[in-house]
């Protein structure tokens, strides 16, 4: 049975043939920028060995394939989970990917959707930030879905099915849960939301009480529970020893800008307003693509303490790929 190639930059060792990655939910998963050069034999020649067949993997992926790394580590035999992480924040720093987070909906119906977009020809910051631009201009003209109209009254009707009597079915049992104290804030029972989030930052009643003032500036600046809740889940360590002091410093070195009334446009009537954050490729916390350099946020391009990067030789190999592919721009 002949197997498929994913890619010709891909390793030669005899291992089992990769499966293609499950379709991620509706507005999810992987979507290709336009005007990407046709596939070649020498795609991603310049990056590491790992690298280099985790994007070969991911280039061959259909649009709106599960872009996650636990989907990629599932679906793939060589390379594990914090390895994959690994690759695909150099595959970002190299130009090739961006994470965004994109709110759909209109009016109290908006959630927020994460997005990963590929593109097999690397790309400078410049045209990145161009390109997120214009993709978040480009939700406001979305078309809406037509309404439903009924038949014409000349269209006969087709006859009800008889109702055939059932026997009810029994009632669920429902156990019984602890409700929030009355008159709890917004940032109280946000808090209390990040242990079903992730359980490594489950908070007692006492920690939700110790942080609720610091959770409370957030709200104060404009943001909603769920921006608060997956920035502070974003890009956990395996293990949380303390949740209440990860949490405690993720709340003050995470802590948004205040955002002016006068800088948020007013939408039209019928219209969503766009709204779409670049997540830093390391880390997942989300802000404006102009923020981002790489794919990464401030503090992960410059980590307080040099020895603790990982993986020194490969960083420097995807920062020489990216001052490489920057030149050849410049020389066209």
């Amino acid at each position: 049975m002949a197997t498929q190639n994913f890619s010709p930059a891909l390793p030669t060792p005899a291992v089992p043939a990769p499966a293609l990655c499950p379709k991620a939910s509706p507005g999810y998963g992987k979507r290709s920028v336009p005007d990407q050069h046709p596939p070649r034999t020498d795609d991603f020649a310049f990056l590491p060995e790992r690298e280099r067949y985790i994007a070969g993997y991911v280039d061959q992926l259909p649009e709106g394939s599960a872009m996650n790394i636990k989907s990629l580590a599932k679906c793939q035999p060589l390379y594990g989970q914090m390895a994959v992480g690994s690759a695909l924040r150099a595959l970002g720093v190299a130009g090739h990917l961006r994470q965004a987070r994109c709110a759909v909906g209109d009016g109290d119906n908006v959630r927020w959707v994460t997005r990963t977009f590929w593109s097999r020809t690397a790309r400078d910051n410049e045209w990145w930030n161009t390109f997120l631009t214009a993709e978040a201009g480009h939700r406001l003209h979305q078309p809406q879905p037509a309404p439903v109209t009924p038949p014409p009254p000349w269209v006969p009707a087709e006859p009800a099915a008889p109702a055939t009597p059932e026997a009810p079915a029994p009632a669920p049992v429902v156990p019984q849960q602890r409700t929030a104290p009355a008159g709890a804030s917004p940032a109280y029972l946000a808090l209390t939301r990040l242990g079903p989030a992730d359980k490594r930052l489950g908070l007692s009643e006492d920690d939700c009480r110790e942080l609720e003032e610091s959770a409370a500036e957030w709200f104060a600046r404009g943001v909603d529970a769920d921006y608060l809740i997956h920035t502070v889940t974003a890009g956990l360590p395996a293990t949380v020893d303390s949740p209440l002091g990860f949490v405690r410093k993720r709340l003050i070195t995470k802590l948004p800008p205040h955002r002016p009334a006068a800088a948020a446009p007013t939408p039209q009537c019928g219209t969503s307003t766009p709204r779409l954050m670049v997540e830093c490729t390391d880390c997942g916390a989300p802000g404006k693509a102009e923020a981002f350099r790489d794919g990464l946020c401030s503090p992960c391009r410059e980590p307080a303490d040099p020895a603790s990067t990982e993986e020194p030789g490969i960083e420097r190999n995807v920062q020489a790929h990216v001052k490489r592919l920057r030149e050849q721009l410049k020389l066209r």
